[in-house]
Parts: structure tokens; C-alpha cells; sequence
């Protein structure tokens, strides 16, 4: 009896300190790990995207000219790509790591989980939109504008109550949908500026309402023929700016803020805005 009370006890003392040794082991190694990664992630921002290591940017599917050239934003060329990769470089990433990809403009502003750590599209920061996303501070503050065509009735518009009886068409949710609201409660609306501008390409609405970069692309482009800019919306001016959308919460948001602040203070974004948007900004006239 006494040979088996010492064996169990012995076998007993064996298997609590195995256990412990187990335990404390398991306990090391998840700290350690766990310590080690959280140390990675607080010092490291590169590390904090959804690829680690890359910078995934979005832009909408197609991308329009100047701000982005040949719908190519791999090429740094046009005003929003060519900011994306100065954002992208202040936050630590080698034009290398960014990786691009494409999104409907609702979509990358509606709630839920993204696949992309940035999107850069032309969205006006609102209070209504940063419920579901993060915004940078603003990299470009645009104003609004008219077309219409050359030979239609609202081609000697002066003013925008000029425009009161026009049919007037704009893209849902914007500020040029905003505007066109102030010159009469019944707009027509469309999904994208691509889809207003083949409906007064067509005659179908008088005259369109959008950003002015936009509406003199569209005008130089012929994307409506034999068009014409009449004016600039006054006082138009986004005092809020278009800014950098990320996913909500995202960790990346304060440092690409403050990239952008950084490009600002330095003089980039005005460097840039000359490069690419002077000739879309100047010599209109302002309705009133």
C-alpha cells in the first residue's frame, strides 16, 4: 500500500508540473507573440493595411481626365493620382507597394467592410458621408459649374435664374445635385457624371450641374458635342473640400491626414493643382 501511495503521488506530481511547464510555456509564447506583433503594428504603418506592405488605392472605374490621365493611375499622371502617390510616399510606402484598384463611387462611401485601404474619387467630405467612412483633410477645394449646349435655348444664360425652366440634370448625392437644387426643386438624376453627360448630349436635359474641373473636361472632350460652359456657380466653393476616403476607424486615417496636411504646407497640392488643373479653373464667368 505504501509503494502505491508513493507512486501515485509521485505519477500525480509529475503530471501537475508537465501541465504548468505546458502552461507556462503556452502562456510565453502567446505574450512574446502577441507583444512582438502589437510592437509591429503600433511602429510600423505599413504593416497596417490590408495587404501588409502595399497601399491599396481605389479609383473609379473608368477615371476621368485631370484627374487621372488615360484612366491609367499606375502612371502618377493627373492630378488625384499623382497626389495618391505623394500621400503614399509621406506615409512611408515606395511608388512600388501601391497597388490599384477600381470602385463605383456609392460603394466606396456606403457602410461595411473594404477590400482597399484608400479610395481617391473626387468625394466631397460631408458630415452625412463620415457616419460610414474616415475622410483625410481636404486636397482639393472645386466649385461648381453649368453646360449647355452651344445652340439650345440656355446658351446666353447670364444668370441662374436664367436657367429656372430649364430641365436640369446632375449626379445623385453631389454638390453639383446640390446646386442644381438652388436653381429648381425638380432635378433629373443619374448614377455617374458619364450618364448626365450623354443625356444632354443627347437633348434630353437643358443643361447639367457639376463640378467645373468636370464640366470643362467634358466640354474639351466632346463627351457632349457642341456644348459649352456658361458659367461658374457662385460662391460654389466646397468649403469642406474632396478628400481621401478609408474605411471607418482605419488605423491609416491620422497618418494620411497628416500627409496631406504635410503636402499642403509644403506647397505640393499647389504645385500640383497648377501642373494639372489651372486650365479646367480659369476665365468663366460667374452666375449668380
Amino acid at each position: 500500500m505504501t509503494f502505491s501511495y508513493k507512486h501515485l503521488m509521485r505519477a500525480a506530481a509529475a503530471i501537475v508540473s508537465a501541465a504548468a511547464l505546458a502552461l507556462s510555456a503556452a502562456c510565453g509564447s502567446g505574450n512574446g507573440s502577441g507583444s512582438a506583433s502589437a510592437s509591429s503594428d503600433s511602429s510600423d504603418i505599413t504593416q497596417q493595411t490590408v495587404q501588409p506592405g502595399k497601399l491599396t488605392i481605389a479609383t473609379g472605374d473608368p477615371a476621368y481626365e485631370p484627374w487621372v490621365m488615360n484612366d491609367k493611375p499606375e502612371s502618377g499622371e493627373g492630378y488625384e493620382a499623382a497626389v495618391a502617390y505623394a500621400v503614399a510616399e509621406k506615409m512611408g510606402f515606395k511608388k512600388s507597394d501601391v497597388v490599384w484598384t477600381r470602385t463605383t463611387f456609392d460603394t466606396a462611401i456606403a457602410p461595411g467592410a473594404k477590400d482597399w485601404d484608400m479610395n481617391i474619387q473626387q468625394f466631397g467630405v460631408t458630415q452625412e458621408r463620415k457616419k460610414a467612412v474616415d475622410f483625410t483633410s481636404s486636397y482639393y477645394n472645386d466649385s461648381q459649374a453649368i453646360i449647355v449646349k452651344k445652340n439650345g435655348k440656355y446658351a446666353d444664360a447670364k444668370s441662374l435664374n436664367d436657367l429656372k425652366d430649364a430641365t436640369i440634370g446632375a449626379m445623385v448625392g453631389t454638390e453639383g445635385y446640390k446646386y442644381a437644387k438652388k436653381i429648381k426643386s425638380d432635378v433629373q438624376t443619374f448614377n455617374d457624371d458619364a450618364a448626365v453627360a450623354q443625356a444632354l448630349d443627347a437633348n434630353q436635359i437643358d443643361a447639367l450641374v457639376t463640378s467645373t474641373v468636370e464640366c470643362v473636361y467634358m466640354v474639351q472632350s466632346e463627351q457632349v458635342k457642341d456644348a459649352e460652359v456658361v458659367g461658374r456657380v457662385a460662391g460654389s466653393t466646397d468649403p469642406n473640400g474632396m478628400g481621401i476616403v478609408l474605411p471607418k476607424d482605419s488605423k491609416l486615417t491620422s497618418a494620411a491626414s497628416k500627409a496631406v496636411d504635410e503636402l499642403q504646407s509644403d506647397g505640393t497640392l499647389q504645385k500640383l493643382q497648377d501642373k494639372w488643373l489651372a486650365e479646367y479653373t480659369t476665365d468663366l464667368a460667374e452666375l449668380k
